[in-house]
């Protein structure tokens, strides 16, 4: 492979900001797009040959034989195109499924690329031909994609922009009910910048009263000077306390704070709601805390259980199925609150949204 940008590529990053941005305040405008949620992927292609690497430069073309093949007849003869690896069934993103394409068997990745067919959107063209796209506007780099990449027939996509930001606005309310994460500004001037937060990202944002079920000690911990790593949150449905996700991002001198304050509600597993799970050794469809997974093998995942009786308000982005898609965010105690009374029916649901319709 002699492409004019070669591997490692580390992909240009974006940085939060609230609400829509106004294009007029910055050179050249800004051009918007759906913030898809998958795998960040760099393609290169030079003739027959098809690579695809990560957003940290790891190779992820073994994983994905049904896009490499798509890409290999469908985009021009030499070129590296950044955009995304994503799952849909039916209408909408599934991240979990995405999740499960990355696997060490090759008869499981065989298997998978035809029950759980990826398909690969592109939102940036970084070289074509013999040409280093790099140094060139968004703009340009956007009109040369456009014309290079016409025909696309899945799974194969190019993004679609708008340079209007209240058709932006209407994408950031519409297009999460597909699964999709925000939307992403880009300045129209802005030069490609590996490893740079050059783009600009509008993410949702919401909060919920959850209840603190449990913690795991942070890696640095030691007896002399525990830390807590992070707090097991859960919500009640039909009376079971469930699984929800993770609170992680503290200070060490709040890590330190946290685990003395909690330290009262420290119960033996077999008193804990979560106390009927200790028999799961192995990943299992709720994700039962405390237990593996093809992610965390080798990780020690084990917790300190705590009586449900405290309720923590935090911050969410949106669901995965029933859990919190990544972390939450810390906000405050709810000392006002019953635990009983921190149910799924809090939680704002995205009206869904038809996945083809995104894509165009």
């Amino acid at each position: 492979m002699d492409l004019p940008v070669m591997p490692p590529v580390q992909p240009m990053l974006a940085k939060s900001v609230k609400g829509i941005p106004d294009p007029a305040k910055f050179d050249g405008g800004l051009s918007f797009e759906p913030k898809w949620d998958g795998f960040r992927c760099i393609v290169f292609k030079d003739g027959d040959e098809v690579e695809l690497t990560s957003r940290n430069t790891k190779p992820l073309t073994r994983y994905f034989p049904e896009v490499v093949e798509a890409l290999a007849a469908q985009l021009p003869e030499r070129c590296v195109l950044d955009g995304e690896l994503f799952v849909a069934i039916g209408p909408r993103l599934e991240f979990e499924v995405l999740q499960e394409r990355i696997h060490p068997a090759a008869s499981r990745i065989k298997l998978l690329s035809v029950e759980a067919p990826a398909s690969f959107v592109a939102f940036d063209m970084l070289a074509l031909g013999d040409e280093d796209l790099t140094p060139l506007p968004f703009s340009e780099r956007r009109s040369r994609m456009e014309k290079a990449l016409t025909g696309l027939s899945g799974p194969v996509h190019l993004t679609r922009t708008t340079l209007d930001p209240t058709e932006a606005e209407g994408w950031f309310e519409q297009f999460e009910g597909a699964g999709l994460d925000g939307v992403v500004a880009k300045p129209m001037s802005a030069p490609y910048q590996q490893n740079a937060r050059t783009m600009l990202k509008i993410k949702h944002a919401r909060t919920a009263d959850v209840v603190v079920a449990g913690y795991r000690e942070h890696k640095n911990s030691t007896p002399e000077r525990p830390l807590l790593g992070s707090l097991l949150l859960g919500l009640y449905a039909d009376g079971e306390l469930q699984h929800v996700g993770v609170a992680a991002s503290f200070t060490e001198a709040r890590r330190a704070e946290l685990i003395e304050e909690l330290q009262p509600l420290v119960v033996p597993l077999s008193d804990h709601p979560w106390g009927k799970w200790q028999e799961f050794l192995t990943a299992n469809p709720d994700r039962v805390p405390g237990t593996q997974s093809r992610w965390s093998q080798g990780k020690d995942l084990s917790f300190t259980p705590l009586r449900p009786e405290r309720v923590l308000e935090v911050g969410y982005e949106h669901m995965e199925g029933r859990r919190f898609r990544h972390t939450a965010q810390f906000k405050h105690w709810r000392l006002d609150r019953d635990p009983e009374s921190c149910t799924y029916e809090q939680l704002e649901e995205p009206v869904s949204y038809d996945l083809t319709k995104v894509l165009g």
